[in-house]
């Protein structure tokens, strides 16, 4: 199996990519949010999720592990194939994802091209309540955006993700049922933005949520 592939993007078209490690060109599929973000000629490293069929073997790549863990929990869920769950992952980050999840915002996920309403409805029902997926090393791990992006960031963790965790983790910690904690925390991120709060100021808000009729 591969889980993670370091080269020179060669080629990119339709919705996949050329990646040559080391003289091997290797066909990648992808997100076209992902794409995007890749230039011809650039480095790049990318997390892989490899799917072996009777006829093929394909190979499908993520700018962190994180959100390859997030496309092989969609695909637990029936009716969502590789395709639908790309098409998720198109248009809504996990933490965008866990915040749709959590709100029931289902109009969001059938945003995703192929996802309906019912199977965005299935989406939303058979991941509420459930702890964001485990990575290759066993635990939730946000990593650095990939190597050659346009738009790369500038930290080695997602302190959105951690902030959102922690706050979720507090509130469980005072009583509340997780699926209650997330709901709440998703609500006041919408109303205050990722960018405009602490860990305190989030739990907080998030508390104001849960108090409210």
């Amino acid at each position: 199996m591969i889980g993670f592939l370091s080269g020179r993007v060669v080629a990119i078209a339709g919705d996949r990519l050329v990646l040559d490690v080391q003289g091997v060109g290797y066909v990648i599929e992808a997100s076209g949010r992902t794409l995007a973000r890749l230039e011809t000629g650039a480095k790049s490293e990318m997390w892989i999720e490899t799917r072996v069929a009777q006829d093929s073997i394909r190979l499908f790549g993520f700018p962190t592990d994180d959100e390859r863990a997030w496309f092989e929990q969609l695909q637990t869920i029936p009716g969502v194939g590789p395709r639908a769950a790309l098409s998720v992952l198109d248009v809504l980050t996990p933490s965008a994802l866990m915040d749709a999840v959590a709100l029931e915002d289902k109009a969001a996920i059938a945003r995703a091209n192929g996802v309906g309403p019912k199977l965005a409805a299935r989406i939303a029902q058979e991941l509420k309540g459930k702890a964001p997926p485990k990575g290759y090393f066993g635990h939730f791990a946000p990593i650095a955006p990939i190597a050659g992006a346009k738009d790369p960031g500038t930290s080695v963790a997602n302190p959105a993700a951690i902030m959102r965790a922690d706050a979720v983790s507090a509130l469980v910690n005072l009583g509340y049922a997780g699926p209650d904690a997330q709901r709440a925390v998703a609500a006041a991120i919408r109303t205050a933005g990722e960018d405009d709060v602490n860990v305190g100021a989030l739990v907080k808000r998030a508390l104001q949520e849960l108090a409210a009729p």
